[in-house]
């Protein structure tokens, strides 16, 4: 399952439960205070007949004096631990005034392989610009394999796995027509990628014998020179004030897996 698994885990958490001021477009601007959560999702692997739980996840936040403290865990269940196991803790900081991205830390423990990425951010370039010194060491069947420390710049929107959640939630879907793209950089690392959110307008979405209103979004990951990093994500966000993401969808090389908000 890899990547899909842990991406999918990700981006479902994008809008769950938090309310942010509507209208505005760009990261780290003017947002309602947050309160402390819990959210919790399911990830479904469904291939025909097939629709099985294959893992969970959960994210947290809390508030300190000056910071948002936020953390995710998503790890698959013993029966998908056979196929490919994934213990995936992300781990970031976040400025309490303006949602700037502070510090961001992602473990992640996949199949034989452990990975631990640190991204560090510096606000102090001019002209406005955001860098951050990325941190990555991988050990591969107890070998340390990489252990690098690179500079990436962005003169663009910029963000992390982590506060893409709640940047997403300023994205006003309502505004936008079929075929709208917004994009912003993620910085992890390993590099720099370009994140596009492709709008394709509302729809009826039925989950468990119930229909919602939703609006579908396609999430495409791109590096340096547009190649493709990771295959597409489908999402279905509720249009109510909670937007709720309702659905995400990835494919597997065989079947798909699905991410289902199962609540607080």
């Amino acid at each position: 399952m890899r990547r899909i698994f842990s991406i999918t885990c990700l981006l479902a958490l994008l809008a769950a439960g938090i309310v942010f001021a509507s209208g505005n477009s760009e990261a780290g601007g003017s947002h309602v205070k947050l309160s402390p959560e819990t959210l919790n999702y399911k990830v479904m692997f469904k291939w025909g007949l097939i629709n099985k739980r294959a893992g969970t996840a959960t994210l947290t936040l809390t508030k300190g004096p000056k910071e948002y403290h936020s953390m995710l865990a998503a790890h698959s269940e013993p029966w998908a631990d056979r196929i490919y196991k994934v213990r995936d803790t992300l781990i970031g900081r976040m400025s309490l005034d303006n949602f700037k991205p502070l510090y961001y830390e992602k473990i992640a423990h996949e199949s034989n392989e452990f990975k631990h990425d640190v991204v560090k951010y510096d606000y102090t370039g001019y002209p406005p610009l955001t860098a951050a010194d990325c941190i990555r060491k991988v050990v591969k069947k107890g070998e340390l394999i990489r252990d690098e420390t690179r500079r990436l710049e962005s003169e663009n929107k910029t963000v992390d796995m982590l506060t893409s959640f709640y940047y997403m939630r300023t994205l006003p879907f309502q505004d936008w027509l079929p075929g709208h793209t917004d994009e912003t950089d993620i910085f992890s690392g390993k590099q720099k990628e370009r994140l596009s959110i492709v709008y394709h307008g509302e729809t009826d979405i039925i989950i468990d014998n119930k229909k919602h209103r939703a609006y579908h979004i396609t999430f495409k990951f791109t590096s340096k020179g547009g190649k493709k990093s990771s295959d597409d994500m489908e999402a279905w966000i509720s249009t109510d004030s909670a937007r709720i993401p309702l659905k995400m969808e990835g494919k597997l090389p065989i079947g798909k897996v699905h991410c289902i908000y199962i609540g607080e």
